[in-house]
């Protein structure tokens, strides 16, 4: 029975290596270059490590979830291209090297949960209706697990599988957290490219360098995204939400307008970037984990941390070139029309 037992231990410890204690900050730390690809759905030290060094590098993989899926691929694509490295089903040791070296210091801290972290107020449950959003007084995280998750731009179950037995409610409690910055500053952004065939957002400064680079969930047929060139009018954090009857959602029953309150869980997440049409702008969302995922309601959506940090670096007036425009001139005309339009800075 003994020698049974036994078997079984070692098996669990070769077929489940997260579960015998493998994924840790160490392992992650000291992660080597993968030799073959990932599989896409399985959450791997060196894949954790791989997206902590792309989102520091502004290359954002989205959210970081220790799998190489479809958003950190085109992070790493991203990279791959922009210094001159092939990219194909395996991560070359030159593009390990440079991406390495392109940010100092280990990719998983230790970070001591503060007071603040899990003062609150949280949301017993986010209603999954705009319709039942309107009477909550804010749009807060539903715990302190979420927002700590968001605050180092984690998913959940990557940083509980990196903190097993671990009380993300307790302040005092030491975890290991991604080691990325709390705010970045980018180069002057000169220009926006928003790839609406591959759902990403490219940020480039004045002499056509790529300084950021993001996954984006991009419009919905009903809504669609607009075309041609348009241009930031303002930022606004922490924004409020405006239902307008005008766009008839199917999920909305309501025929006024209505307002939801702020809060990282709003519509619009936590940041919004207003674009010169009507309605339309940049922001960030409720569910970082469906970015370039799912289809928006025509506005462009981020990560909350990415539509801040884009936010924060670029400034009014600046172009936002939406390519796949069906000609140039038409996007022409629609960029000129929509330019003399005023933005409404809370629409989804």
């Amino acid at each position: 029975m003994m020698r049974w037992m036994l078997g079984v231990v070692m098996s669990l410890w070769f077929v489940c290596p997260a579960l015998a204690g493998n994924l840790d900050a160490r392992a992650v730390n000291d992660a080597a270059r993968p030799e073959k690809q990932p599989a896409a759905d399985k959450i791997t030290a060196p894949v954790t490590k791989l997206q902590i060094l792309l989102d520091r590098a502004q290359f954002s993989p989205g959210q970081i979830d220790g799998k190489l899926g479809e958003n950190a691929q085109k992070a790493l694509t991203a990279f791959a291209e922009q210094n001159g490295v092939g990219f194909d089903k395996t991560i070359a040791p030159e593009l390990w090297d440079k991406l390495n070296a392109a940010s100092e210091g280990s990719v998983l801290v230790d970070y001591k949960i503060t007071d603040a972290d899990v003062k609150g107020p949280f949301l017993k449950k986010l209603p999954a209706k705009l319709d039942d959003m309107k009477s909550v007084e804010a749009l807060s995280y539903t715990s302190p697990l979420e927002g700590l998750a968001e605050k180092f731009h984690m998913s959940e179950e990557l940083l509980k599988a990196l903190n097993p037995g671990k009380a993300f409610d307790k302040a005092g409690e030491t975890i290991a957290v991604a080691n990325v910055p709390a705010r970045r500053e980018l180069p002057r952004i000169a220009r926006i490219e928003i790839d609406k065939t591959h759902a990403t957002l490219k940020a480039y400064e004045g002499s056509g360098r790529l300084v950021a680079f993001y996954p984006a969930s991009i419009g919905s047929p009903d809504r669609p995204t607009p075309t041609g060139t348009l241009k930031v009018t303002g930022t606004n954090e922490q924004p409020t939400y405006h239902y307008n009857p005008e766009y008839k959602f199917k999920s909305v029953k309501s025929k006024r307008p209505f307002e939801i309150k702020p809060g990282p869980n709003n519509p619009v997440g936590s940041y919004w970037i207003g674009l010169s049409a009507q309605g339309y702008g940049i922001h960030g969302t409720a569910e970082p984990d469906r970015v370039s995922k799912s289809a928006s309601h025509g506005c462009v959506r981020l990560t909350n941390w990415d539509a801040r940090v884009l936010g924060e670096n670029v400034k009014r007036g600046t172009p936002v070139v939406f390519l796949d425009a069906p000609t140039e001139s038409s996007a022409k005309q629609q960029g000129k029309a929509a330019g003399t339009r005023a933005a409404n800075q809370s629409s989804n």
